[in-house]
C-alpha cells in the first residue's frame, strides 16, 4: 500500500484508525517493523499472519500496551495520545486474547465492568440491555457467576463487555482462539451482527484464515513484523501469498 493508500483508504475514504510506519521492539526483538494499515469507518478488517507475525501486536500498539520506538497511531485523523485506561473514552475498545472475564462476578457485573467511567445509571441501564437484547444467553445468565459459563459463553461475554463502552471501533484479538467448531462459527456470526445492526467498525486479530476471511471487508497479511499483503478476500483466495506465508513456500 503506498502512502496515499494508506492515508487515504483504498477507495478514497479516510481512515478511523491508522498506524503510520509503526515499530515495535520488546528488548532485541523487533516485533513490528515499519507496520502501516488501517481501518475506514463501518468496516471489519483483519490481521492474519503466522505464529510470531505481529499480529497481536498491532492491536496493543494501538492501546498503548507495546514498547513503540517509531511511527505514530492516528486516530480520526489525529494523533492518538491517550492513556491506555483512557482510550475507551477515545470509543476504542479492546477484547484481549483468552477472554479473560472476571470468573467471580456474575455476567450482569463483569458486563458493567465494560463502562466502569460512566456514572450514567440510566444509560448503564440502556446499554446492559442493548448487550442483552443481542446476546440472549447472557440475559438468560445475567445472575450467574462467570465461571459457571462454557468457553463460548465466556467469549461472548468478552464481546458483550466489549460493546458496553459502546465504542465506536471493536479491537478483538483472537476471538476464536480454543474453541470448538461450532463455536467458532457462532462467534463470527456475532462479530459480523455486531458490525451490521451496530455499525461498529472492527479490527479483528484471527488465525482461523477460513472463517474470518467470510466476515471481512479487508485484510492484512503480516510476516516476519511486516506487512506482506492487503486486500479484499477474494484478492487474497485469488494469490498463493497465504501459502508463501504460513507454509513457506512460492
Amino acid at each position: 500500500m503506498n502512502a496515499a493508500e494508506t492515508e487515504n483508504g483504498a477507495d478514497g475514504g479516510p481512515m478511523l484508525l491508522e498506524l503510520r510506519d509503526i515499530a515495535v521492539e520488546y528488548g532485541a526483538v523487533r516485533a513490528l517493523d515499519g507496520v502501516s494499515l488501517g481501518v475506514r469507518r463501518g468496516e471489519v478488517v483483519a490481521v492474519m499472519g503466522p505464529n510470531g507475525a505481529g499480529k497481536s501486536t498491532v492491536l496493543k500498539a494501538v492501546m498503548g500496551l507495546a514498547p513503540v520506538v517509531a511511527g505514530s497511531v492516528h486516530w480520526r485523523q489525529r494523533l492518538l495520545a491517550a492513556a491506555t485506561h483512557e482510550i475507551v473514552r477515545e470509543g476504542i475498545a479492546f477484547v484481549p486474547q483468552g477472554r479473560r472475564v472476571f470468573t467471580h462476578l456474575t455476567i450482569a457485573e463483569n458486563l458493567e465492568m465494560g463502562c466502569l467511567y460512566l456514572n450514567d445509571r440510566a444509560e448503564k441501564a440502556r446499554r446492559l440491555d442493548s448487550v442483552m437484547e443481542l446476546f440472549p444467553i447472557l440475559h438468560q445468565k445475567r445472575r450467574d457467576l462467570a465461571s459457571q459459563m462454557s468457553g463460548g459463553q465466556q467469549q461472548m461475554l468478552a464481546l458483550g463487555r466489549g460493546l458496553m463502552a459502546s465504542p465506536e471501533l471493536l479491537l478483538l484479538d483472537e476471538p476464536t482462539l480454543g474453541l470448538a467448531p461450532i463455536i467458532v462459527t457462532e462467534v463470527f456470526q456475532k462479530v459480523a451482527e455486531i458490525s451490521h445492526r451496530l455499525n461498529t467498525t472492527i479490527m479483528v486479530v484471527e488465525h482461523n484464515i477460513k472463517g474470518v476471511l467470510n466476515i471481512v471487508d479487508r485484510a492484512y497479511i503480516l510476516d516476519k513484523g511486516a506487512v506482506v499483503h492487503n486486500g479484499t478476500p477474494q484478492s487474497i483466495r485469488d494469490t498463493d501469498i497465504l501459502t508463501q506465508v504460513f507454509l513457506g513456500s512460492g
